[in-house]
């Protein structure tokens, strides 16, 4: 957040457009690594029940709220120094944050840090009014696991295995192609009827429904299945826009926000979908990466939208027809809808078509006792 919001106001004294595209993207570097870092701490503090309200409601409503806020202060404030000072001032409110918000106890008993763990869940129990045991881990357990060596893990981690690396190039894929239609419908606003700030303002709208049924979605149903569902629609909606006539502007729009929709229930889900497939040991690493993929993403997005110049339907039908393909591939990622979340590389679930050998102490937990649908994750 500091330097998120340190450079955005520096950005403001810009002399030259070469200055402030080199302060634009510092400030872009720490407000993604803040964004992805606070997803998945809130991620691992949180308990089962309110994970995904916290991923889908909290973190991408506010974010939708923001992007509306965005057009918002830009029509009343058409200076840009000024609009840029209205934009980083919000970022001083979240100082205090660092005295209220826990490290998450998940991260520190991986660092063997015991004893910060305990006395974070001693307070978590009393805040919540909840009498907990004087000791809530075993010493005998203590004293094994101390005596183990401590697992490092690097970057390389997440293609150790023929398994894990494959569901590392499938989510970095699944996220760069969802990361395109995203922000290629997003930046395209200009160049749809109407009134930009408006549309713009709608855009941005149309995201808080999309999180809403995300929410609805990730509470039961197989996340395979509804992010695959939600591609399809997305994708499927972009591609009937070539047979709208050019005149029905209205109609082309409705569908292009339809379309994203879809595209933006999908990327909701994926921070959830990805943070329950890793352990805690690569879990930050792996969101990492994968939306560092989303930003690839993002770049290469424009230039869909450029496509526009030589044809107002190629960049509809480009977005549309990769969108149903990474829907496809979204079949072949491992289920991870009711199982706990791993803790090591060993706990990984299988890609489908996968030789799975033995079936998992979760697996077999999880066919014994269906309730564990209900209250995991």
């Amino acid at each position: 957040m500091a330097v998120q919001t340190g450079f955005s106001f520096v950005q403001i004294f810009s002399t030259n457009w070469e200055m402030f595209t080199v302060l634009f993207a510092i400030v872009g570097m720490g407000q993604i690594s803040n964004y992805v870092v606070a997803f998945i701490l809130g991620t691992e503090i949180l308990s089962k029940s309110v994970r995904i309200i916290f991923s889908t409601l909290g973190v991408c409503t506010f974010f939708a709220i923001g992007y509306m806020v965005l057009p918002l202060f830009a029509y009343f404030i058409r200076d840009w120094r000024m609009l840029l000072l209205a934009l980083t001032l919000p970022g001083l409110f979240c100082v205090p944050l660092w005295w209220f918000i826990p490290e998450s106890p998940r991260w520190l008993i991986s660092q063997r840090r015991f004893a910060e763990a305990e006395q974070i869940i001693q307070k978590a129990a009393k805040m919540n009014s909840i009498v907990a045991p004087a000791g809530i881990f075993d010493p005998l357990e203590l004293q094994e696991l101390n005596s183990l060596k401590q697992q490092k893990v690097i970057i390389l981690d997440l293609f150790k295995t023929r398994n894990i690396a494959t569901i590392t190039v499938m989510s970095v894929m699944l996220w760069m192609l969802t990361s395109v239609g995203y922000f290629a419908l997003s930046l395209n606003v200009p160049n749809l009827h109407g009134d930009v700030y408006l549309n713009c303002f709608l855009s941005g709208l149309i995201e808080v429904p999309a999180y809403f049924t995300a929410w609805l979605l990730l509470r039961t149903l197989p996340r395979r299945y509804i992010i695959a569902g939600v591609l399809f629609w997305g994708g499927g909606v972009l591609l009937l826009i070539q047979v709208v006539p050019e005149d029905y502007n209205f109609v082309s729009i409705g569908l292009v926000m339809l379309g994203k929709f879809g595209v933006t229930s999908a990327f909701s889900m994926l921070y959830v979908f990805t943070a329950e497939l890793y352990p805690t040991l690569v879990r930050n690493m792996a969101v990492g990466i994968t939306s560092m993929a989303s930003r690839v993403g993002s770049i290469i997005a424009p230039y869909f939208v450029y496509l526009g110049a030589y044809n107002r339907l190629l960049p509809y039908i480009l977005m549309g027809s990769l969108t149903v393909l990474i829907g496809i591939i979204t079949l072949f990622f491992p289920e991870s809808f009711g199982v706990t979340l791993p803790e090591n590389l060993e706990q990984m679930q299988k890609v489908r078509g996968f030789r799975c050998g033995k079936k998992s102490t979760v697996s077999m937990d999880r066919e014994e006792n269906p309730k564990i649908l209900i209250t995991a994750f």
